[in-house]
This record gives structure tokens, C-alpha cells and sequence, in this order.
């Protein structure tokens, strides 16, 4: 265990967190982070047009389409504001004019992307004539495309400011002049460099990237036991290492994660049952199916510090229980310390990795249903868990039987931790 440790510490964290600190990679972490509120807000709406009481279908059905309305734009055109956010927080890393090289990012997007479509006959009650944008090109499928037109856009305005090939401005001029003119050029740049890309070379960069990337996803995100696997354990190590497991995945798995949940929202919305959905392993099955109490299933392990006898490890359950019950588990980690200490770092690896594998089985045989939702990582996991499949009670038993699972595999360690403290406790007092 401890050459094991020493090899990761070595050869894979340095490597890890040099990704993670990547200039590119932390803004499209932070740009895709922030389109979160309306991912969550659009998510409620799903729920608020499927709640499992008797004759409620029927009474929302003449205000379907209009509930319906805050989903389409949110989660429906997900990746227009992920361009927007990514193009803003890599900006700032160059100390650009955030908003000017957000407004490019998504020129970049939707030049490379959207394919107006032209109407010239009206149909009477459907549609008018004219030109129009399926938004359906600006959801979650085009994620991967708004991250690369994203990076383009501002590095082109980026070189073309380093260059001074940009309109200057008289000394005096209000900023927010003055930084509207510089990017004029860029601009132009930008438009005529994806508007040729896709509208004469017919190139689709979204397209041809999700295609490209889709055996990726389907091993992290989609229906792959494997993959389901090798993401809990890589979090779960990281974590005890002293690094945010999440944060290190994060420029690799976020976008991914976000595809896959928003794509499996987009199907219930669409009409498919929830245990028809696309993506199995979402970030939101590992949440609330995996993570009670947080990272590496921590509750269990508070709920024993509780009933310790040691001293310290019953205070420590005392300020971990709240925090705890809302899937904050730092206190624990960084408290007993689970980081760096293999009698703990054991379970905290092994019972998600054990948990992981009855859920998956659960779902694929049909007995809990996919996650169709995506809500606040604070809410308990048993309510959350019923939520997001569709108010299946299944999978609020099912968060049960987990949380009975990890209590069983902490329990030996924890009683082994609990020894070595009381020794400790005793050693100090004499």
C-alpha cells in the first residue's frame, strides 16, 4: 500500500494536477460550471411536469407545452451558454475583456453549429414563414463543439491583441469603448473562419467531435460497468491523497457528465421512461446512489465516530453529522484523516466501488430507474435519489441498502482506527 501511495504520489499526481491547473482546461472546468443554476432550475421544471399523483397528468395537460418552456431553455440550449462561460473565464486568464470575448465564443458556436432553416410557405397554426434555428443544435449533444470554437474564438482575439492588429482608440475613450473596437477585427476573424468551416468546406465541428469522442463517453458516462468503476475509483484515490478527486476529473469527466445527464433529461421530456434512458453511469447516480454523506459514502463512518468511544472521534462525529446529512464531507476527510491513512482509505475506495456494482445491476435489470434530473448536491441523498428516477420509492430503498452496505465495510477499519486513537488517548493522558 504505502509504494502504491508513493507511486501516485510521484508519477500520477503531478501529472494529474498539471492538467487541472492547464490554462484551457480550467476555463472550460469553470465555464461549464456556471451554466449549473439553470441545469438545476430546468431540472425542477421536469419534475414539476411528473409528479406521481393520480389524475395529475391530466390536469396539467393543457399547460404542458407552457411548463415546459423553462426546461427547453435552460437544458435545451445548454450549450450556448456554456460557450458564453468559457470563452469569459478563459479571457480572464489572459486579462481580455471577459464579456466582448464571451460574446465571441458563442458568435464562434452558433456560426459553426446552427444551420438556419428557411420557410418560404406558411402552415396555417404550425408555423410562419421565414427563416428559423432548431435549437436542438444548441443542446447538450453540441457540448464538445462550443468547447472547441470556445478556445478558438479567444485565442484568435488573444494573438490578434498581442499582434496590435486590433482598431486602438484614442487615449480618454471609456473602456468599454475602447475594448468594443479592439475586438472589431477579431470579430471579422472569427465570423469569416467558421463561417467558411461549415457554411462552404461543410465541415460540422460539433458533429464531427461527438463522434469522435462518443466511445469516451460511453465508457465514463454511458452503460459501461468498467467505466462506472475506474471513475469511482479515480475520484475515491484522489481523495485520499489530499486532492479534490472531482476537481482533478473535472476538464476531462465535466463535460461529459453535463452531456450525459442533459441528454437523458432531454429524452424523459421527449416522452421516454425513465428506465429507458440513455446514460446510466451520470454524475447524479454516483451523488446520490454512491455518495451518502459524500465522496467515498462517509455517513456510515460519522455515524460510527458518534457511537466511539474516543474522545476525539465522537467530537469529530459531532461537527461531521450535519454537513454530513447534506453530502459535505470535508471535515471528515481532512478530520480523522481518511487522507493519507490506509486503514481508512481502504473503505472509502472499496465500499462505493461495492455499492456501484448492486446499483448498476438494479438499473439495468429495470428495478431503479435511470436519473432524469439534476438537483442541488446538498439534498439527502434518499429524497434526492426518489426525485431524480421519476419518484421511484426503489431507489430511496436502494440509497438505504447502500448506506447499510458502506456501514458493514467501514466497520472492521473503523473499529482498527478506533483502537489505534484510544491507544493514542491513553498514551497522552499518562
Amino acid at each position: 500500500m504505502d509504494k502504491f501511495i508513493k507511486f501516485l504520489e510521484e508519477k500520477i499526481m503531478p501529472v494529474a494536477l498539471k492538467i487541472s491547473q492547464q490554462r484551457h482546461m480550467r476555463a472550460i472546468r469553470t465555464g461549464i460550471i456556471s451554466t449549473l443554476p439553470l441545469t438545476i432550475v430546468g431540472s425542477f421544471f421536469v419534475i414539476f411536469l411528473n409528479i406521481p399523483i393520480p389524475g395529475y397528468a391530466e390536469f396539467i395537460a393543457p399547460y404542458k407545452a407552457i411548463i415546459d418552456i423553462p426546461f427547453r431553455f435552460t437544458v435545451g440550449i445548454l450549450s450556448l451558454y456554456a460557450a458564453y462561460g468559457m470563452g469569459a473565464a478563459l479571457a480572464s486568464s489572459y486579462d481580455l475583456d471577459k464579456v466582448g470575448s464571451g460574446f465571441l465564443a458563442v458568435l464562434a458556436f452558433l456560426i459553426s453549429t446552427v444551420v438556419p432553416v428557411h420557410v418560404e410557405k406558411a402552415v396555417d397554426g404550425v408555423i410562419g414563414a421565414g427563416r428559423y434555428i432548431n435549437i436542438a443544435s444548441l443542446s447538450s449533444s453540441s457540448l464538445f463543439g462550443a468547447i472547441v470554437t470556445s478556445m478558438i474564438a479567444v485565442e484568435i482575439y488573444r494573438w490578434m491583441k498581442e499582434k496590435n492588429i486590433t482598431v486602438k482608440m484614442p487615449e480618454g475613450v471609456p473602456p468599454e469603448v475602447s475594448n468594443s473596437f479592439s475586438a472589431l477585427l477579431p470579430t471579422l476573424v472569427v465570423i469569416l473562419l467558421f463561417w467558411v468551416i461549415r457554411h462552404f468546406l461543410k465541415f460540422d465541428i460539433s458533429a464531427t467531435l461527438s463522434t469522435l469522442l462518443s466511445p469516451l463517453k460511453g465508457v465514463l458516462a454511458g452503460n459501461s460497468l468498467f467505466g462506472g468503476l475506474l471513475t469511482v475509483f479515480l475520484i475515491t484515490m484522489f481523495w485520499t491523497l489530499g486532492i479534490h478527486g472531482p476537481a482533478i476529473l473535472g476538464p476531462i469527466i465535466r463535460p461529459i457528465w453535463d452531456m450525459s445527464i442533459a441528454e437523458n433529461m432531454q429524452a424523459f421530456a421527449n416522452g421516454v421512461s425513465a428506465n429507458n434512458l440513455p446514460n446510466l453511469f451520470t454524475e447524479q447516480f454516483l451523488q446520490w446512489f454512491l455518495w451518502i454523506g459524500g465522496s467515498g459514502a462517509t455517513l456510515a463512518l460519522v455515524i460510527m465516530f458518534l457511537m466511539s468511544k474516543s474522545k476525539y472521534l465522537k467530537s469529530l462525529g459531532r461537527l461531521s453529522l450535519l454537513p454530513g446529512l447534506f453530502n459535505i464531507n470535508e471535515p471528515i476527510i481532512f478530520g480523522a484523516p481518511i487522507v493519507m491513512n490506509p486503514i481508512l482509505a481502504i473503505p472509502f475506495i472499496l465500499a462505493p466501488m461495492v455499492m456501484a456494482v448492486l446499483s448498476y445491476f438494479l438499473t439495468v435489470t429495470g428495478v431503479i430507474p435511470m436519473m432524469m434530473a439534476r438537483l442541488p448536491f446538498t439534498m439527502p441523498s434518499p429524497l434526492a435519489a426518489v426525485m431524480s428516477t421519476n419518484w421511484s420509492i426503489m431507489a430511496g430503498v436502494l440509497v438505504v441498502i447502500n448506506f447499510i452496505i458502506s456501514f458493514v465495510i467501514y466497520y472492521p477499519f473503523f473499529k482498527v482506527f478506533e483502537k489505534q486513537q484510544l491507544e493514542k488517548e491513553k498514551s497522552e493522558i499518562q
